[in-house]
């Protein structure tokens, strides 16, 4: 069988026991004695409302022959593993041991980017703000969610929140002391303003102790929240700077 038909009927056949989970949780549930008698095996988890409706929509678009499960399973994979934060990770981490990639970085941050192999349509026009011991940026979409999807992936739910999207703009400092990130006075913060055709990445600051980090080393420190611009990358707690 084709891997596009398994996973066809892969999905059909999930749905078909999703369906049951669901109409078995809706009858009256089993008494105190009988749940403790059950406790120690091993029971599938009835997907959410919301699952289910993905995957019934899905099985029908399917069926249909409207959407080509192997086109799906790419999909999937793109954004499981070729997009997200650790590409914009390997950026950072280049920017900070490779001072002629950092120029290029800030002159031309898709050019830059595309060197490392990480391109898309939802980045093709991306611009890299540097932060410094005066100067921290952060990153907002006002009208919407627009995001550097090569490099970070999709964004968050707090990302695309009414609340951060309107006061990160009239109070960036406070939105900052919510993710823990405190600037004292005199350092200048940035906000910048995410469109659909121009997308923003912060190069975080890189922090006293690393010098002697190799390129991976560094790259495991940054975060998604940096590159965005609400945190700092930071070392461990333990302070191991071997």
């Amino acid at each position: 069988m084709a891997d596009s038909e398994r996973g066809s009927v892969n999905r059909r056949g999930f749905l078909k026991g999703a369906a049951a989970g669901a109409a078995a949780a809706a009858t009256p549930g089993p008494t105190r004695a009988q749940e403790h008698d059950h406790q120690d095996h091993d029971h599938q988890a009835v997907p959410s409302d919301l699952t289910l409706r993905v995957k019934a929509l899905e099985s029908l678009l399917v069926e249909k022959g409207l959407v080509d499960p192997a086109a799906l399973d790419a999909l999937v994979d793109t954004m499981e593993h070729k997009v997200g934060p650790r590409n914009g990770a390997r950026v950072v981490a280049r920017a900070w041991i490779d001072p002629a990639y950092k120029k290029r970085l800030l002159e031309n941050a898709p050019a830059a980017i595309a060197e490392l192999g990480y391109t898309s349509g939802q980045g093709e026009h991306m611009v890299v703000v540097e932060n410094g011991p005066k100067v921290h940026n952060l990153i907002v979409c006002t009208l919407c969610s627009c995001y550097p999807w090569p490099v970070l992936g999709l964004p968050p739910v707090w990302y695309k929140s009414a609340p951060y999207r309107s006061r990160a703009v009239i109070d960036p400092r406070g939105i900052l002391r919510e993710f823990g990130t405190h600037l004292a006075e005199d350092v200048e913060v940035r906000v910048w303003d995410s469109t659909a055709e121009l997308r923003y990445i912060v190069l975080p600051e890189r922090p006293a102790g690393t010098e002697n980090k190799t390129e991976e080393e560094l790259a495991a420190l940054v975060t998604r929240d940096a590159m965005v611009g609400v945190a700092k990358v930071t070392l461990p707690p333990s302070g191991d700077t071997a």
